[in-house]
């Protein structure tokens, strides 16, 4: 083999990873107490849920799509609700299962989430509700709270 022959075979063994697409799958605004809300004195409770789901495509293409959903209330009424479906195509390769798992639970997710906050801070805006600053999130620590979620499920079956 040439010299550089050998170079593209460790090349093709290294993990690679990169990212080839961000998108909007899914995203949804209801505000179903307009425009009484809007009188009501802005004393929000706000409900975030956070979820995760991965695709395999097929020649180490993976989509994985963060959804985020928030319920705002005022007092007992629904002021707004929001949902955006942020998704990414990821070329992930030459990792073993536990890289691999974490890469598509923490780590893209974690690259998803800027885009998921903004584009829910626009709609919310554009609403005519003040703007929703989401707080960062962890998703390595809750990556971790999952699977000691399932290694406890599996010990107790």
């Amino acid at each position: 083999m040439t010299e550089q022959a050998n170079g593209a075979a460790a090349q093709n063994d290294q993990p690679q990873f990169s990212l080839q697409r961000i998108y909007v799958r899914d995203l949804s605004f209801e505000a179903p107490k307009t425009p009484e809300i809007f009188r009501q004195d802005w004393q929000p409770s706000i409900s975030v849920d956070l979820n995760t789901r991965q695709k395999d495509l097929g020649g180490d293409f993976h989509e994985v799509v963060l959804t985020v959903s928030v319920t705002v209330k005022v007092g007992e009424e629904v002021a707004y609700i929001a949902e955006v479906q942020q998704a990414g195509i990821f070329l992930v390769k030459g990792l073993d299962n536990g890289a691999m798992s974490h890469t598509l639970g923490a780590f893209c997710p974690n690259l998803l989430f800027p885009y998921a906050r903004e584009t829910l801070d626009s709609l919310v805006v554009r609403g005519s509700f003040p703007a929703l600053m989401l707080a960062p999130v962890n998703f390595d620590a809750l990556y971790a709270q999952e699977l000691a979620r399932m290694q406890a499920a599996e010990a107790q079956a």
